[in-house]
């Protein structure tokens, strides 16, 4: 679909991008119902972000049912005016795209075994390759009740530090990333590192990899030549959407 005229040309098409990215989210069960929720930094307007409009499912997000907001928390009346937006998901995100200008993408979940995961005392274990992409590699927030309160994002901020994922207490999981490509590669690996916790969990005793094999893997993933594999992933994962872009990208 043409983009309405108002809106900016690098604007649309990081509003398409994200609602893509909104659709893969459900495709891979990682909604909750209405909550949760993911932003987009404007790459040409760095102090606004795009996040969804509360209340629809991430199934039909379209590019038209994101919201541009600002660092505080204000609507951009020319196009999306009467818009809702969730006020946990303004604390959360404005929190982070501000702190640091490599946060371009903030992808937050309630999985239920992310929030398993986020309930157990040792938090994440080392023992999964999955795992091991997060390994001494990952921040955690205590809880303090649902997000409405904007005195916890300097919270928030200090705790995620330099990362670009977090667990957050009895609570879910948090990704980030440069870019929507590294972004949704960060909530995948986070999400199956989970699941593969709470089925390992069943088993009487778990099999550890040496902290020496832990910390060659961490700088595997983390060597710059992984790049073009994290692109990879995301056209891939696209292509597995492809017949909804007409409607998503409307």
């Amino acid at each position: 679909m043409q983009k309405p005229e108002l809106i900016h040309e690098l604007e649309w098409q990081a509003r398409c991008q994200l609602a893509a990215l909104y659709r893969l989210v459900a495709y891979y069960k990682m909604t909750d119902l209405i909550d949760t929720h993911i932003s987009l930094r404007l790459s040409h307007e760095p102090e606004h972000f795009l996040i969804n409009r509360y209340g629809v499912t991430f199934d039909k997000m379209t590019a038209s049912d994101l919201v541009k907001i600002d660092h505080e928390g204000k609507i951009f009346e020319a196009y999306d005016a009467g818009k809702m937006v969730n006020v946990a998901g303004f604390v959360i995100h404005s929190a982070l795209h501000h702190a640091r200008a490599n946060i371009n993408c903030v992808i937050h979940t309630h999985t239920a075994d992310g929030v398993a995961v986020s309930a157990q005392e040792q938090g994440l274990l080392p023992i999964s390759q999955h795992a091991l992409k997060f390994y001494q590699n990952i921040a955690y927030h205590e809880y303090e009740g649902i997000a409405f309160s904007t005195e916890e994002r300097e919270r928030l901020v200090h705790d995620m530090g330099h990362y670009r994922c977090m667990i957050l207490r009895n609570h879910g999981l948090l990704a980030t990333g440069d870019s929507v490509a590294r972004a949704f590669h960060e909530i995948y690996f986070l999400e199956r590192a989970c699941q593969i916790q709470v089925k390992a969990l069943s088993s009487a005793t778990l099999h550890y990899p040496s902290p020496k094999v832990c910390e060659h893997t961490l700088q595997q993933f983390e060597n710059p030549m992984a790049e073009p594999i994290i692109q990879a992933a995301w056209q891939a994962a696209l292509s597995l959407i492809e017949d909804q872009q007409s409607d998503y990208c409307r």
